[in-house]
């Protein structure tokens, strides 16, 4: 019973207060057919804790590690080396326990961990500002779009300008169905946003100057994706690369 507290009764009562007699009555929306009418034979019976890793290490060492092979996968999946450090610093517990803010304690160290971030990411880009509170850079992209619509609210294109990461450009055909926009190939005055990304898709190194000016040329809002920021060590800084001419007077780089 340690791992389950619940009694009959405890469901009884869970049951009765949201009016229903049994827990198979909250699938009555599933088609029967889609019901289950016997256990999955596929799906072994329970184990215990010993047991079960003996299984998964069993599974894994069927698995070729990256590291003992060469890495071509790419495609915002890349082979990095992480320090030693990284490990020791991140069980410290103002890393460790920043991600669920409950405490004010907590809560402190999450704005730590963010001013970081957000000073690296600053430093790599040579933006003025970075923002560290979106999840990933598929949603990103897509609020980014959203962005520009509301901007150039007389415009309801976003050009896609070369190899973008589909994955991202499935989330964006997702957000954009939804406010009566679309993608589309061509940069001009209809196109409230274009989009690009550094490196591409593919790994290529793109003019991000050129697009610049056609964005000028037709008075459209640039957005870069980064799917690989460590490029940013090497690469001209995106501060130098996309902001108009007019608005890099007013920006800073510390890189």
């Amino acid at each position: 019973m340690r791992y389950l507290a619940l009694t009959e009764n405890d469901r009884r009562q869970m049951l009765a207060e949201i009016g229903v007699s049994s827990i198979n009555e909250l699938y009555d929306a599933v088609p029967n057919q889609f019901l289950l009418k016997k256990p999955i034979e596929e799906l072994p019976s329970h184990k215990g804790e010993i047991e079960v890793e003996k299984i998964l290490s069993e599974f894994a060492k069927k698995n070729r590690p990256a590291s003992q092979g060469s890495f071509f996968l790419g495609a915002g999946c890349y082979k990095h080396h992480i320090p030693s450090a990284v490990d020791h610093l991140i069980q410290r517990s103002e890393f460790l326990t920043s991600y669920t803010p409950y405490q004010p304690e907590i809560s402190q160290g999450t704005l730590a961990v963010i001013f970081q971030f957000q000073s690296i990411i600053s430093l790599l880009t040579g933006m003025q500002v970075a923002n560290a509170s979106m999840y990933d850079g598929a949603t990103s992209l897509a609020e980014a779009c959203l962005m520009g619509l509301r901007i150039k609210n007389a415009r309801k294109n976003i050009a896609i300008h070369g190899n973008i990461h589909p994955d991202y450009l499935d989330v964006c055909k997702t957000f954009l169905d939804l406010n009566q926009a679309k993608l589309v190939d061509k940069i001009d005055e209809s196109c409230a946003s274009v989009v690009v990304q550094y490196p591409d898709f593919y790994g290529n190194i793109i003019d991000l100057n050129e697009v610049r000016k056609k964005c000028d040329e037709v008075g459209a809002l640039m957005i870069v994706v980064v799917n690989e920021i460590l490029a940013l060590g090497l690469l001209e800084a995106l501060q130098k690369r996309i902001c108009a001419p007019n608005a890099r007077k007013n920006l800073r780089s510390d890189n």
